[in-house]
């Protein structure tokens, strides 16, 4: 038997703003990529489907963050928020881009086999920002495997040892269906809202 979810207002009284925005997410079915604080009081949230996870209106588990998906959870969390009292002025809820960050070990071993760039903390053989296909390294850990020159070169890594990571894009025009489904690149998948009482801007 499943235990009812805990109501918004419940959630944000027990623990911070982020925290009340990973939980509201989480709980709606969907993982938080990213928040944002920008100027002039806007709030971004970027969302993703789980791909193991089957959503209304689809045939296959996962896919691309719709424009519905983005607007169920901006319903939420202006509720969480308002409760939690954070001041905003605006809120955009959207999905993490074509060129979606990879920070934990769960996303890296989601998206094995893709092409992504890595920027280092220190730098390896002069260069700082590498560009590969993901793997999992032999001896633990993670590596890219790129082409210098004509011979095929492969450098691990650990997540500890990594600035940033990020997904190479890849358009794919062809493949593009119209309509509701949104591709990761943004503002197809986005929905804003003014924060209550706030003229949105």
């Amino acid at each position: 038997m499943r235990a009812a979810a805990a109501p918004a207002a419940d959630i944000a009284a027990r623990v911070g703003w982020r925290e009340a925005i990973a939980a509201t997410v989480a709980g709606l079915g969907y993982e938080l990529v990213e928040v944002e604080r920008a100027q002039r009081g806007l709030l971004r949230v970027y969302i993703d489907r789980l791909p193991e996870r089957l959503y209304a209106g689809s045939d296959t588990p996962g896919g691309f963050v719709t424009v519905e998906d983005c607007e169920q959870v901006t319903r939420q969390l202006q509720y969480v928020l308002e409760v939690e009292g954070l001041d905003y002025a605006r809120l955009e809820v959207s999905s993490p881009g074509l060129d979606r960050p990879l920070r934990t070990e769960a996303d890296f071993a989601r998206f094995c086999g893709q092409a992504v760039s890595l920027a280092l903390k220190l730098p390896f053989q002069g260069r700082k920002t590498w560009q590969g296909v993901l793997g999992v390294a032999a001896a633990g850990g993670w590596q890219i495997v790129f082409t210098d020159g004509k011979a095929e070169q492969v450098l691990g890594f650990r997540l500890e040892e990594l600035r940033e990571a990020r997904l190479v894009p890849v358009l794919d025009f062809k493949g593009r269906k119209s309509g509701a489904q949104a591709p990761r690149g943004g503002q197809a998948g986005a929905a804003q809202s003014a924060a209550p009482g706030v003229e949105g801007g």
